[in-house]
């Protein structure tokens, strides 16, 4: 078995495993932090972000560069349309793939540059929220760049800066550290989008999937969000298993099922916190004290999230909090083009939350309570800023919740210009995915408060060791960032007691799952000429002649193309009587029997032969050809055979 990597950021991976003729790629993350290098799009123009000074390196005089670089507070960003970091696309051919797994909504953001033209056949399995939720996620992504992308401030460059790229080496930090900027692209059209997504195939919890004959693969609970899930490959005789975005912390997905990922071969293990300084449920203490102060001060609170997810228990939790402390007259709003599809479909997700929210689909509650809130006038949600509903109803001070975290694209880049200026209002980072000083970067110099409040369940370090520990498997494969360092210094790492694959973007290593041994099938014509004869108790055994077919992953055995005479398999002891008789059978008479401590010796005083018959062989002294011959005969004879 071989594995690649073809993601640099371990918390949205993308391996592919070679595996008994097959091409298995594990998640399609999507790496979205080089849109950090570029300028924010705005919903509506921008006379600060339009009016940023243009950048030109020292001593360079290229026409070709004017205007695609802006400079802000000693920062150089990109004035085009942000680009992504898809997984690489050089070391596997995406073509051959066979099939792809996703294991949450979070891991599968890059399906439609792995699928779409590039002769892509195979298939792609996920959960209905995975699919679904990935949906959202992807459908706000195309709103936002297809309608800022012509609005003031960034894309000043008509959209397609590239000649930077080529300068690189004379750019300032960070763009100067950026990883390979040529191969970052454009979002995919929703055309492409709606293609890529009509590819998943549904499953459920602990469904086996057939993977073309060779192995199944099982989706199972992994504790992390809606519908997220490990998978488990197993086959006649090995078992892999993924574990991508697990948590084993009490929130609203169903809880980790470990016993289905005991005992494999390979353990595959990625997408741990990004933030395992953080505590999440400290975390979510703070931004309940952090929100609290900022409206009793007279100020409004912007929360840059995903329509998904977080979103949930920060409703939920946030909710309560402000009702505690007299504040339940402040208005919560969800400003995302998906925010009512995803609100709504939360609440008939019954299947694939904790037994606790189970319960309360039974009474008949919902199992989430935005729904309550948006009944009683607390929560209200709106496609952008622009909706007349919206802007009717806004009143200040307010909690909002809206995207996107990186501050680059959506309605919280309005909201940040708008109210950047007076300290009283604050944004509050719950995202792990993008460095909050780095977000924040284009906005500069900013009045308003700046909390940093992670929120990440993922598994951290020291849980990732204990589970590798339960679940015994193998060998370990390990993104390098989980690994220990290299010069042996002292980062945190994931242990385990186990031997350790590490694997880097880009590269390749032979995992220890060696396939000894393979499931055939018998057709029905070899099984009606086998004549199986009893060895033993419980033990039949015949001799067959067949013919070998490889298809589609599948062993076959079948007649061979010319009839063969049928072998003769020797088995047991040799018999020491029937040798002497089956001798005079072949002209070698005068045969005498010597018992000896180990067995017995014949000699052959005629033909000058000695034989010395041991259990478990027999030893053959003779120099004349016919002779040999002849005792060669009366061995073959004498031993018992089918």
């Amino acid at each position: 078995m071989f594995q690649y990597c073809l993601s640099s950021d371990a918390a949205k991976p993308c391996f592919v495993l070679s595996f008994k003729e097959l091409l298995i790629m594990l998640d399609c993350g999507l790496s979205a932090h080089s849109v950090l290098n570029f300028l924010p799009l705005p919903p509506v123009p921008s006379t600060r972000l339009a009016s940023l000074p243009n950048f030109t390196p020292p001593h360079i005089n290229d026409p070709l560069l004017e205007g695609e670089l802006k400079e802000c507070c000693g920062k150089v960003f990109v004035d085009s349309i942000p680009e992504f970091c898809p997984p690489l696309d050089k070391v596997v051919d995406f073509s051959q793939l066979d099939v792809i797994l996703i294991s949450n909504y979070t891991c599968m953001l890059a399906l439609p540059f792995i699928t779409e033209d590039t002769g892509f056949k195979g298939q792609v399995y996920a959960t209905e929220p995975t699919l679904q939720i990935g949906r959202f996620y992807l459908e706000e992504l195309a709103e936002w760049l297809s309608a800022a992308g012509g609005a003031g401030g960034a894309g000043g460059a008509a959209g397609a800066a590239r000649r930077w790229k080529e300068l690189l080496h004379l750019l300032p930090p960070p763009l100067a550290l950026a990883q390979r900027p040529r191969a970052w692209r454009r979002l995919f059209s929703p055309a492409a989008l709606a293609r890529a997504l009509a590819r998943v195939r549904v499953v459920g919890y602990d469904e086996r999937v057939d993977i073309y004959g060779a192995l199944d693969a099982t989706a199972v609970s992994s504790g992390f969000c809606l519908g997220s899930a490990n998978w488990v490959l197993r086959s006649a005789h090995e078992k892999v298993a993924y574990v991508s975005g697990s948590s084993t912390l009490t929130t609203h997905p169903r809880p980790i099922n470990q016993a289905a990922l005991r005992g494999a071969d390979l353990l595959v293990l990625a997408a741990l916190t990004q933030t395992p300084a953080h505590n999440p449920d400290h975390m979510l203490g703070d931004l309940c004290v952090h929100v609290t102060v900022t409206l009793r001060a007279g100020g409004s609170v912007l929360c840059p999230v995903y329509p998904s997810g977080v979103l949930y228990d920060l409703l939920e939790c946030l909710s309560a909090h402000l009702e505690g402390a007299g504040l339940q007259h402040v208005p919560l709003y969800v400003v995302s083009p998906v925010a009512d599809s995803s609100l709504a479909y939360s609440n008939i997700l019954a299947e694939w939350v904790s037994v606790g929210k189970q319960a309360r689909v039974y009474l008949p509650e919902e199992p989430f309570p935005h729904a309550a809130l948006a009944r009683a006038g607390r929560l209200r949600h709106a496609r952008s800023l622009h909706d007349d509903a919206f802007s009717a109803d806004f009143r200040q001070p307010c909690v909002v919740f809206c995207g996107h975290p990186s501050l680059r694209f959506g309605a919280a880049v309005h909201l940040v210009e708008l109210w950047a200026g007076n300290p009283a209002h604050a944004i509050i980072f719950t995202e792990p995915d993008f460095p909050h000083a780095e977000a924040l970067a284009p906005f500069q110099p900013l009045s308003m408060k700046a909390f940093h409040c992670p929120i990440d369940t993922s598994l951290n370090y020291a849980q990732a060791t204990k589970l590798v520990r339960e679940l015994r498997p193998r060998e370990l494969a390990l993104p390098e960032q989980y690994a220990p360092a290299a010069g042996g210094g002292a980062r945190a790492h994931v242990g385990g007691d186990v031997p350790t694959l590490v694997v880097r973007r880009g590269g390749w290593r032979a995992a220890g799952v060696r396939r000894g041994w393979a499931r055939a099938e018998l057709c029905g014509e070899l099984a009606a000429r086998a004549a199986p004869r009893e060895l033993r108790a419980g033990l039949r055994a015949a001799p067959l002649v067949a013919a070998l077919r490889v298809r589609d992953a599948r062993l076959t055995l079948l007649p061979p193309p010319e009839p063969a005479p049928a072998p003769r398999l020797h088995w047991s002891s040799l018999d020491v009587e029937a040798l002497v008789r089956a001798l005079a059978r072949e002209g070698v008479g005068e045969a005498r029997v010597e018992a000896g401590a180990d067995g017995c010796i014949v000699h052959l005083p005629r033909h000058d032969a000695l034989l010395h018959v041991e259990r478990h062989a027999t030893h053959v002294f003779c120099e004349g050809r016919e002779a040999r011959d002849a005792v060669r005969r009366a061995l073959a004879a004498a031993l018992p055979h089918i």
